[in-house]
């Protein structure tokens, strides 16, 4: 028998309706009613307000601390489940407590394989998501995981800065995968920061790998948080010569003194994309949205096209 593909329906956690809207329409569609209620207690239930019988329904929400983004994503799965929803893709621009993601010392979680477990207990049939803080968390799902980059969408727009001695640089060891890929593309040299940590969000020690006399450089990396990282290597490296330097960061969490840290550091620009929403304090910050990228994948999942294009490193 033939395969009938019926009408997708896109729906949006609440504090992802913003982008859910950009990419509905997209998409070429509107973003589906969800109502959700709240008791005095701070506990919430939403609710599907139109018939998801039979259909595939894809539900966009980041998951980033604090809890409710995670709960209101597994919430809103087990109801397209309960709702007798065919497929239910959970989109989710940027994967939260993804740095969790081995034991780093005795007596702790792995919290990231712990919240793929539970994204599947409540129904998830496939995952989309952009940029994991490590490629392995796509082996902690047993359902099909989409994982894209946002390369595509940061590259054209390296491009279009036009920089005469371009070199891309790595934040720490564990990114420089991630620029070697971005250096490739871009035919740039490559310069990583080797850092030491004191505790969670406070560098004890950073040194520089590589020479950046008289280059434009950019920092690579998938996220920024305090900031703290990013702003350290780009006055280290203005110290060591560098023309310029620039970050690009997927998902801007920016929390606690982020935009202090950025405001007064040597960093010309950051770009990030609108993964996770943000009110942009600080001129330097530049957001370009994944709407698009998202939409085009989300078209193609439905009606079994590859998205193979999509995975430019």
């Amino acid at each position: 028998m033939p395969i009938v593909i019926t009408e997708a329906k896109i729906f949006a956690c609440t504090q992802s309706k913003v982008l859910g809207e950009k990419i509905a329409k997209s998409f070429g569609t509107e973003l589906g009613n969800v109502i959700t209620s709240t008791y005095s207690d701070g506990e919430f239930q939403p609710s599907y307000e139109e018939s998801i019988r039979g259909t595939r329904i894809f539900i966009i929400g980041s998951t980033n601390p604090g809890p409710e983004n995670l709960m209101e994503m597994l919430l809103m799965i087990d109801a397209g489940k309960r709702a007798s929803a065919r497929h239910i893709t959970a989109v989710l621009p940027y994967f939260g407590w993804a740095r969790q993601d081995r034991k780093d010392k005795p007596r702790v979680p792995i919290a990231a394989k712990l919240v793929a477990k539970m994204l599947e207990a409540a129904g998830a049939t496939r995952i989309i998501t952009m940029d994991l803080h490590a490629d392995q968390i796509q082996g902690f799902f047993e359902k099909p995981v989409d994982h894209l980059f946002a390369s595509t969408i940061f590259l054209p727009y390296l491009q279009s800065l036009n920089l005469d001695n371009l070199t891309i640089a790595s934040p720490d060891m564990g990114g420089s995968k991630r620029a070697y890929a971005y250096s490739k593309a871009l035919e740039s040299d490559v310069v990583i920061c080797y850092k030491q940590r004191a505790k969670a969000n406070t560098i004890s020690h950073m040194e520089l790998i590589g020479d950046v006399t008289g280059k434009n450089v950019v920092l690579v990396d998938d996220m920024v948080d305090t900031a703290g990282t990013l702003t350290k290597a780009a006055d280290l490296m203005m110290e060591r010569g560098a023309l310029s330097v620039r970050a690009i960061c997927t998902h801007p969490i920016l929390s606690g003194k982020a935009y202090e840290n950025l405001n007064n550091s040597k960093l010309e620009e950051l770009i990030v994309t609108d993964s996770i929403p943000i009110k942009p304090l600080s001129n330097k910050i530049k957001v370009l949205s994944c709407a698009d990228l998202f939409a085009e994948v989300m078209e193609k999942v439905h009606n079994n096209k590859s998205i193979s294009s999509k995975f430019v490193m």
